[in-house]
């Protein structure tokens, strides 16, 4: 959907890639009756210069590192700030997630580890963990990353984490930062199997307890995706109790 912050529009989503959409996360804000914006840096468009007016902005995802030089990131993260400081709450996907660390003053970093596929996380069972996460602390969730936010911004709560990756999700005042893809689709991960990249099938050998093989993935996928957007449901509309007004 496209419109401009001062038309009623209520949410801004920063797209990096053109392979990593909205996916479920669309879909939601559709069913909600909820005017978005979205806006993808390979496709040529411009980032708004500033997020005055919209009551949420998410951050999707992207094979690109949060560390990279790339104006965009750079824009991205400059974005986050202002929102904290205006009271509007941001949620961050994979690499969202990590430019959310790293705009609050975390780090990202390479794991040793990658993950791809369907993978277990459990969260804590904090009272912030449950509000955003659900009372049960076990899910399974789709991730596909190699870098990871490997220290916490200050102030940030840790959430939930996976045996390949200890910082799944982390909350800060209104915002929460997830290392996994809670947007997931089954035609997004279609989409990435068809083009997973060099490395894929080496990692596959190489990380059998943390990556997945084709065929795998999409069994794993007809088990978990309705539980996925079930899980999806409950962080978006706890983002959106959060939002102004």
């Amino acid at each position: 959907m496209n419109a401009s912050p001062n038309d009623g529009t209520e949410v801004l989503v920063l797209q990096h890639l053109n392979e990593d959409g909205p996916g479920y996360l669309g879909q939601w804000l559709d069913e909600q009756g909820v005017r978005w914006q979205l806006r993808c840096t390979e496709a040529g468009d411009a980032y708004p210069a500033s997020v005055q007016g919209f009551q949420g902005l998410a951050v999707l995802g992207g094979a690109w590192s949060a560390n990279d030089d790339r104006p965009s990131l750079r824009q991205a993260e400059a974005l986050i700030r202002e929102a904290d400081a205006l009271g509007i709450p941001v949620i961050g996907h994979c690499l969202g997630g990590q430019l959310m660390a790293r705009a609050f003053g975390g780090r990202v970093e390479r794991q040793t580890q990658p993950e791809i596929g369907w993978l277990p996380i459990r969260h804590n069972s904090s009272a912030t963990a449950r509000a955003w996460l659900g009372e049960t602390p076990e899910a399974t969730v789709y991730q596909w990353h190699h870098d990871s936010f490997v220290e916490l911004p200050p102030g940030a709560e840790l959430l939930a984490g996976s045996p390949a990756c200890a910082h799944q999700a982390f909350a800060l005042r209104q915002h929460l930062a997830m290392q996994f893809h809670i947007e997931i689709t089954p035609a997004k991960i279609a989409d990435w199997l068809e083009h997973p990249g060099q490395a894929y099938p080496v990692q596959v050998l190489l990380h059998r307890d943390s990556v997945q093989d084709p065929a795998g993935m999409h069994a794993a996928t007809a088990r978990h995706q309705a539980t996925s957007e079930a899980l999806a449901r409950r962080i978006y509309e706890t983002w959106r109790a959060r939002w102004r007004g």
